[in-house]
Protein backbone atom coordinates (compact mmCIF):
# COMPACT_ATOMS: atom_id res chain seq x y z
CA UNK A 1 0.00 0.00 0.00
CA UNK A 2 1.16 3.30 -0.27
CA UNK A 3 2.25 5.76 2.18
CA UNK A 4 1.59 9.18 1.27
CA UNK A 5 -0.33 11.06 -1.73
CA UNK A 6 1.77 13.65 -3.36
CA UNK A 7 0.02 16.76 -4.05
CA UNK A 8 1.49 18.99 -6.95
CA UNK A 9 0.32 22.29 -9.12
CA UNK A 10 -3.15 22.54 -11.13
CA UNK A 11 -3.45 18.64 -9.23
CA UNK A 12 -7.28 17.94 -9.50
CA UNK A 13 -8.63 16.31 -6.32
CA UNK A 14 -12.09 13.88 -7.18
CA UNK A 15 -13.80 12.83 -3.54
CA UNK A 16 -16.82 10.41 -4.22
CA UNK A 17 -19.41 7.84 -2.88
CA UNK A 18 -22.58 8.09 -0.81
CA UNK A 19 -24.21 10.71 1.88
CA UNK A 20 -21.12 11.01 4.33
CA UNK A 21 -19.44 12.69 1.25
CA UNK A 22 -22.19 14.31 -0.61
CA UNK A 23 -23.27 15.89 3.24
CA UNK A 24 -25.31 18.47 1.10
CA UNK A 25 -23.41 19.33 -1.36
CA UNK A 26 -26.27 20.48 -4.05
CA UNK A 27 -27.24 22.83 -1.28
CA UNK A 28 -26.96 26.51 -1.85
CA UNK A 29 -26.04 27.40 1.45
CA UNK A 30 -23.49 24.03 1.30
CA UNK A 31 -21.57 24.19 -2.46
CA UNK A 32 -19.55 22.80 -3.49
CA UNK A 33 -18.13 21.28 -1.06
CA UNK A 34 -21.12 19.77 1.27
CA UNK A 35 -21.02 20.44 5.31
CA UNK A 36 -18.86 16.98 5.74
CA UNK A 37 -15.45 16.06 5.94
CA UNK A 38 -14.50 16.97 1.74
CA UNK A 39 -15.69 20.61 3.49
CA UNK A 40 -12.70 20.38 6.06
CA UNK A 41 -10.15 18.58 3.81
CA UNK A 42 -11.25 21.12 1.01
CA UNK A 43 -10.52 23.90 2.81
CA UNK A 44 -7.77 23.02 4.80
CA UNK A 45 -5.75 22.23 1.37
CA UNK A 46 -6.83 25.36 -0.53
CA UNK A 47 -5.76 27.82 2.61
CA UNK A 48 -2.47 25.76 3.00
CA UNK A 49 -1.59 25.84 -0.41
CA UNK A 50 -3.04 29.19 -2.00
CA UNK A 51 -0.57 29.01 -4.79
CA UNK A 52 -1.27 25.26 -5.93
CA UNK A 53 -4.43 26.43 -8.01
CA UNK A 54 -6.08 23.09 -6.65
CA UNK A 55 -9.31 21.41 -8.02
CA UNK A 56 -11.32 20.01 -5.84
CA UNK A 57 -14.69 17.95 -6.63
CA UNK A 58 -17.03 16.29 -4.41
CA UNK A 59 -19.57 13.81 -6.54
CA UNK A 60 -20.93 12.31 -3.29
CA UNK A 61 -24.54 11.11 -3.82
CA UNK A 62 -26.76 10.10 -1.09
CA UNK A 63 -27.38 6.51 -1.19
CA UNK A 64 -25.27 5.24 -3.45
CA UNK A 65 -23.65 1.74 -3.42
CA UNK A 66 -20.76 0.80 -5.29
CA UNK A 67 -22.99 -0.44 -8.16
CA UNK A 68 -24.34 3.03 -8.59
CA UNK A 69 -20.78 4.29 -8.54
CA UNK A 70 -20.15 1.99 -11.43
CA UNK A 71 -23.48 3.69 -13.40
CA UNK A 72 -21.76 7.22 -13.02
CA UNK A 73 -17.69 6.50 -13.15
CA UNK A 74 -17.13 7.96 -16.31
CA UNK A 75 -19.43 10.74 -15.89
CA UNK A 76 -18.36 11.85 -11.72
CA UNK A 77 -14.92 10.58 -11.69
CA UNK A 78 -13.13 10.25 -14.97
CA UNK A 79 -14.22 12.88 -16.70
CA UNK A 80 -12.62 15.31 -14.52
CA UNK A 81 -8.99 13.95 -15.51
CA UNK A 82 -8.74 13.46 -11.76
CA UNK A 83 -4.94 13.32 -10.38
CA UNK A 84 -6.44 11.95 -6.70
CA UNK A 85 -9.06 9.79 -6.56
CA UNK A 86 -10.93 9.49 -2.86
CA UNK A 87 -13.74 6.91 -2.02
CA UNK A 88 -15.57 5.92 0.86
CA UNK A 89 -18.25 3.57 -0.14
CA UNK A 90 -20.06 0.50 0.97
CA UNK A 91 -22.24 0.81 3.76
CA UNK A 92 -25.20 1.43 1.75
CA UNK A 93 -23.86 -1.81 0.21
CA UNK A 94 -24.56 -3.88 3.50
CA UNK A 95 -26.84 -1.81 5.11
CA UNK A 96 -29.69 -2.96 2.22
CA UNK A 97 -29.49 -6.12 3.70
CA UNK A 98 -30.93 -5.23 6.90
CA UNK A 99 -33.35 -2.11 6.08
CA UNK A 100 -35.83 -4.71 3.48
CA UNK A 101 -33.98 -3.53 0.72
CA UNK A 102 -32.58 -6.76 -0.09
CA UNK A 103 -32.77 -6.19 -3.90
CA UNK A 104 -31.31 -2.85 -3.83
CA UNK A 105 -28.34 -4.90 -1.52
CA UNK A 106 -24.60 -5.54 -2.78
CA UNK A 107 -22.77 -8.88 -2.05
CA UNK A 108 -19.17 -8.93 -1.34
CA UNK A 109 -18.57 -10.59 -4.29
CA UNK A 110 -20.23 -8.03 -6.68
CA UNK A 111 -18.78 -5.15 -4.22
CA UNK A 112 -15.13 -6.17 -5.18
CA UNK A 113 -15.38 -7.48 -8.57
CA UNK A 114 -17.21 -3.67 -9.31
CA UNK A 115 -14.70 -1.42 -6.93
CA UNK A 116 -11.81 -3.76 -8.99
CA UNK A 117 -13.03 -2.89 -12.08
CA UNK A 118 -13.89 1.38 -11.09
CA UNK A 119 -9.92 1.47 -9.66
CA UNK A 120 -8.59 -0.90 -13.20
CA UNK A 121 -10.23 2.33 -15.29
CA UNK A 122 -9.12 4.93 -13.37
CA UNK A 123 -5.49 3.66 -13.18
CA UNK A 124 -5.93 3.02 -16.94
CA UNK A 125 -6.81 6.20 -17.97
CA UNK A 126 -5.05 8.61 -15.60
CA UNK A 127 -2.60 6.94 -13.72
CA UNK A 128 -4.00 8.70 -10.56
CA UNK A 129 -3.56 8.15 -7.28
CA UNK A 130 -5.70 6.23 -4.93
CA UNK A 131 -7.62 6.85 -1.31
CA UNK A 132 -9.69 4.15 0.00
CA UNK A 133 -11.59 5.06 2.63
CA UNK A 134 -12.89 1.91 5.19
CA UNK A 135 -16.66 2.17 5.03
CA UNK A 136 -17.46 2.53 8.80
CA UNK A 137 -20.06 2.61 11.83
CA UNK A 138 -19.90 4.41 14.73
CA UNK A 139 -21.28 1.14 16.69
CA UNK A 140 -19.60 -0.42 20.01
CA UNK A 141 -21.65 -3.64 20.22
CA UNK A 142 -19.57 -6.55 18.11
CA UNK A 143 -22.19 -8.44 17.74
CA UNK A 144 -24.57 -6.00 15.59
CA UNK A 145 -25.46 -8.03 12.54
CA UNK A 146 -24.61 -4.70 10.08
CA UNK A 147 -21.48 -4.43 11.94
CA UNK A 148 -20.14 -8.02 11.57
CA UNK A 149 -21.53 -7.73 7.97
CA UNK A 150 -19.57 -5.16 7.14
CA UNK A 151 -15.99 -6.63 8.15
CA UNK A 152 -16.05 -8.19 4.98
CA UNK A 153 -16.34 -4.97 3.52
CA UNK A 154 -13.57 -3.30 4.59
CA UNK A 155 -11.30 -6.70 4.14
CA UNK A 156 -12.38 -5.98 0.91
CA UNK A 157 -11.29 -2.54 0.70
CA UNK A 158 -7.60 -3.49 2.18
CA UNK A 159 -6.99 -6.06 -0.61
CA UNK A 160 -7.85 -3.81 -3.37
CA UNK A 161 -5.42 -0.78 -1.71
CA UNK A 162 -2.82 -3.78 -1.76
CA UNK A 163 -3.68 -4.36 -5.57
CA UNK A 164 -3.81 -0.89 -6.63
CA UNK A 165 -1.13 1.01 -4.35
CA UNK A 166 -3.50 3.16 -2.76
CA UNK A 167 -3.28 5.14 0.49
CA UNK A 168 -5.61 3.22 3.00
CA UNK A 169 -7.69 5.59 5.50
CA UNK A 170 -8.37 2.88 8.62
CA UNK A 171 -11.40 4.57 9.32
CA UNK A 172 -13.33 1.82 11.26
CA UNK A 173 -10.07 0.23 12.79
CA UNK A 174 -9.99 4.05 14.04
CA UNK A 175 -12.94 4.50 15.11
CA UNK A 176 -12.74 1.20 16.96
CA UNK A 177 -9.51 2.31 19.56
CA UNK A 178 -12.11 5.42 20.83
CA UNK A 179 -15.54 4.05 20.77
CA UNK A 180 -15.22 2.81 24.15
CA UNK A 181 -14.44 6.16 25.64
CA UNK A 182 -16.32 8.42 23.18
CA UNK A 183 -20.21 7.05 23.20
CA UNK A 184 -21.71 6.13 19.68
CA UNK A 185 -24.50 8.80 20.54
CA UNK A 186 -22.26 11.52 20.69
CA UNK A 187 -20.86 10.52 17.13
CA UNK A 188 -23.79 10.05 15.25
CA UNK A 189 -27.67 9.33 15.55
CA UNK A 190 -27.75 6.41 13.60
CA UNK A 191 -24.34 5.09 13.81
CA UNK A 192 -23.31 6.24 10.06
CA UNK A 193 -24.28 9.83 9.57
CA UNK A 194 -21.77 11.78 11.78
CA UNK A 195 -22.02 15.01 13.18
CA UNK A 196 -20.43 18.30 12.40
CA UNK A 197 -17.27 17.42 14.52
CA UNK A 198 -17.23 13.68 13.97
CA UNK A 199 -16.78 14.85 10.11
CA UNK A 200 -14.04 17.35 11.02
CA UNK A 201 -12.56 13.87 13.16
CA UNK A 202 -12.75 12.52 9.34
CA UNK A 203 -11.15 14.66 8.20
CA UNK A 204 -8.25 14.18 10.31
CA UNK A 205 -8.10 10.40 9.80
CA UNK A 206 -7.53 11.31 6.50
CA UNK A 207 -5.09 13.56 6.41
CA UNK A 208 -2.81 11.42 8.95
CA UNK A 209 -3.14 8.51 6.20
CA UNK A 210 -2.24 10.80 2.94
CA UNK A 211 0.31 12.28 4.98
CA UNK A 212 -0.50 16.06 2.37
Amino acid sequence: MKNKIELKPDDTIVFIGDSITDAGRCESVYKPFGYGYVHFAANWLLAKYPDFNINIINTGISGNTIRDLKSRWEKDCLKHNPDIISILIGINDVWRFHTNRIDEAVLIDEYESTYKTLLTKARDKSNCQLVLIEPFMFCNDANNMIYKDLQNFIACVHRLAEQFDAVLVPLQKSINEIINLVPQNNWSDDMVHPYIWAHCWITQRWFEATCI
